[in-house]
């Protein structure tokens, strides 16, 4: 009789090392982030002189995905990607950047018209933005 009773209790034992070890490892390591908190949600719109401004292409999202620049504004997109992305505007064809490699940066100029220019990353579609100009 002693091996039956013994039985339970290693498997209990193994299985109680098992959940230790998951709920350890899955716990904060007592670190703690320096990052800064924003005010500005990640994609939202964002507003610029017309000294210039700043696109970030990161994680095949365009940040922010709205813009909003005076006419003839420089525009600066930076690839932070592993993949060329390309930012073309859509229907009015006022811009495009052509190929940007990954961790490359070019610039642009915004239209002298005021409007709104959708763009998107002629390789990999479903990444959209909009640039306004007014």
């Amino acid at each position: 009789m002693p091996a039956r009773t013994r039985r339970p209790r290693v498997a209990v034992a193994a299985v109680a090392l098992c959940m230790l070890t998951a709920v350890t490892s899955c716990s904060d390591s007592g670190s703690k982030s320096s990052s800064s908190s924003s005010t500005t949600p990640t994609g939202a719109a964002s507003t610029a002189s017309g000294k210039g401004s700043r696109i970030t292409i990161k994680n095949f999202k365009f940040m922010p995905a709205a813009l909003t620049v005076a006419p003839g504004t420089k525009v600066t997109v930076t690839n932070k990607d592993s993949t060329t992305h390309t930012l073309t505007a859509t229907g009015k064809k006022a811009f495009d950047t052509g190929d940007i490699a990954a961790g490359k940066t070019v610039t642009f100029t915004a239209p002298s018209a005021k409007g709104k220019y959708p763009y998107i990353c002629t390789i990999h579609q479903y990444m959209k933005g909009s640039l306004t100009v007014s």
